[in-house]
């Protein structure tokens, strides 16, 4: 009965919303992933048991919450959250990484069981927490401009791109689409690497090993948790229910968060509730809204074939040249520091997020903690002193 339900309210418009977000899973996301595993110098086997993992679990959550609630909640690795462990490559062990995230994915499942989320957000004012994660994925865009002036013909193809792609401003052809098609056509005429016959293999997957070290978890549990479970799944969940949605916010955090444990275990950083992708499928263009949950599922189901694909995908997006691959997770991210720079220094707390994105932007160690945590420490403290009203007004907030 649910099957053929489900097959009764697919429609072209619904469809074509699936589509296109499992264009923005592929073009927006996958590059990201394979950008934060060159520079963690992971293993092409760690890096295809990433991509596994993470899609597997998203893929099949998507599925799950969208059929059960009738509604389209798409699940999405959190991108802020991948970006932030490319930052911190070379400050801690994976082992340590991967402690972090399992500690993360616990207190994630805590804020759907016991509603914790407000609480932390009112002790982390979200403007100082943007402001950090703005001053900690910078490193990425002026890596850009660094790719692109060392490979003009491959990064510069790139951009114009996406440019177009931003100009045109059609609303189902994503500029990161644009911009992967004109920088892949630019990498074959330009690269001399020979593209080796690739076969399909099983999936692997590689369980790593575990340390819990508190720096790590200063450093990267508490920030993943504010950008994940903050940015992601609240903004996600938030969109749904402006579209009318009446939203199980803490049963979703709690599978959520489910998930998010599960994946850390095998070395991926926590799922959200997806925004980008949701705001696709849950849009008055997605066709009617008691029908917008299928184009959820075949965006969903796309991201399962991905993980079924990870070990060729991994092999082919190794070979791919460092300035595509630099040039395409510095544009895919410019959105993101654009929207948290701007939401940052337009609030009524502009200098703490100001002085939390300069210390944010300077990497250094301090008695064995990274410089985002210093980041929030010392722009909570600059606001408690100059913006004492803004921030007294954020206590006081339920």
């Amino acid at each position: 009965m649910g099957k053929v339900s489900a097959l009764r309210d697919a429609n072209p418009q619904t469809l074509s919303a699936g589509l296109t977000a499992s264009i923005w899973f592929l073009a927006g996301s996958l590059p990201l992933l394979i950008a934060v595993a060159e520079r963690l110098e992971a293993s092409n086997a760690h890096t295809a048991s990433w991509i596994f993992v993470s899609y597997l679990a998203c893929g099949l959550s998507g599925i799950g919450l969208s059929l059960y609630y009738r509604q389209p909640i798409a699940i999405g690795y959190t991108i802020p959250g991948m970006i932030y462990i490319g930052t911190i490559a070379g400050q801690f062990s994976l082992a340590e990484i991967v402690g972090a995230n399992i500690v993360a994915g616990v207190v994630i499942v805590a804020f759907g069981a016991f509603g914790l989320g407000s609480f932390v957000l009112r002790i982390l004012p979200l403007p100082i927490v943007l402001g950090m994660f703005a001053g900690s994925i910078l490193s990425y865009v002026t890596r850009l401009v660094t790719a692109t002036i060392e490979d003009g013909a491959i990064g510069g193809a790139t951009i114009f791109g996406y440019l177009l792609g931003r100009f045109l401003a059609y609303q189902r052809l994503p500029p990161l689409l644009v911009a992967l098609t004109f920088g892949g056509i630019a990498s074959g005429m330009f690269s001399n690497e020979q593209i080796p016959t690739v076969n399909w293999v099983a999936p692997s997957i590689t369980i790593p090993n575990v340390t819990f070290s508190l720096a790590a978890v200063l450093t990267i549990a508490l920030p993943m948790v504010i950008l994940s479970a903050g940015l992601g799944t609240v903004q996600g969940l938030g969109f749904l229910k402006s579209q009318g949605y009446k939203v199980a916010a803490n049963a979703i955090t709690l599978t959520v968060g489910i998930g998010s444990t599960v994946s850390a275990i095998f070395g991926a950083v926590p799922t959200i509730v997806a925004r980008s992708a949701g705001a696709i499928l849950a849009s008055t263009e997605a066709g009617p809204k008691q029908h917008r949950y299928i184009g959820s599922v075949v965006a969903s189901f796309s991201l399962v074939i991905i993980a079924i694909f990870a070990m060729p995908l991994a092999s082919l997006l190794g070979l791919l040249p460092k300035a595509y691959v630099v040039v395409l997770a510095g544009l895919a991210i410019f959105s993101a520091l654009q929207e948290a720079t701007e939401k940052a220094i337009t609030s009524d707390m502009k200098s703490g997020a100001l002085v939390a994105f300069c210390v944010a932007a300077t990497p250094f160690s301090l008695f064995g903690i990274t410089s985002s945590v210093w980041a929030i420490v010392a722009g909570i403290s600059m606001s408690a002193v100059v913006e004492r009203e803004a921030f007294k007004s954020t206590k006081d907030k339920k």
